[in-house]
């Protein structure tokens, strides 16, 4: 199961305690445009996705600034609001059909209780979270709009490249996809 491989590349879980989790996972489908997470709305939910991409967006005056793209064997949630019981202040949207294993994050809380690996996952994967949001940070505040998409042609990121509109990845980049249009000219020439 592909959710079990994901988790072992965190930690290794003996059979025991993955048979934990196994009878609360739940199959979902998801028609494009629909939601995992709404803004203002508390989120109790984790998923791993199956098939398919969603963007992550929070929204600012009425307008969408994109933080992330969830793609096949990724997790995803609105972690703040799980964690705190606040209503979500993100959204969570499907660019595709797109299917989810989803669980309740109080069974996460549960598996946290009864399982020393099930606890180092967590850590782990909080930690793997403060990374990704740290280096997103500095990227934003640090890097112009032409070293961000460098940095984003250059990552491990090329699923964003390949799979989403180009309107969504210069939101991402946090400029206009005019912008990103004149930036991609400008690359091409050299």
């Amino acid at each position: 199961m592909f959710l079990r491989q994901h988790i072992d590349r965190f930690v290794k879980l003996p059979d025991a305690d993955w048979q934990l989790l196994l009878p609360h996972l739940q199959e979902k489908s998801l028609k494009k445009g629909q939601h995992f997470a709404t803004e203002g709305k508390k989120a109790k939910t984790i998923a791993f996705v199956l098939e398919g991409s969603l963007r992550q967006f929070y929204t600012l005056e009425g307008e969408e600034k994109t933080t992330y793209f969830y793609f096949n064997n990724h997790l995803m949630s609105s972690y703040i609001s799980c964690i705190t019981g606040q209503p979500s202040c993100l959204t969570i949207e499907s660019l595709s059909p797109c299917r989810l294993l989803v669980f309740g994050y109080d069974i996460m809380q549960d598996l946290y209780r009864h399982s020393q690996q099930w606890q180092l996952f967590g850590r782990l994967v909080a930690e793997y979270i403060a990374i990704g949001l740290e280096e997103r940070m500095v990227g934003l505040l640090t890097l112009s709009p032409e070293q961000r998409y460098l940095q984003l042609l250059g990552s491990n990121k090329q699923k964003i490249i390949e799979r989403i509109p180009q309107h969504y990845i210069a939101n991402y980049l946090g400029i206009t996809p005019v912008s990103l249009s004149r930036i991609r000219k400008r690359m091409y020439k050299k």
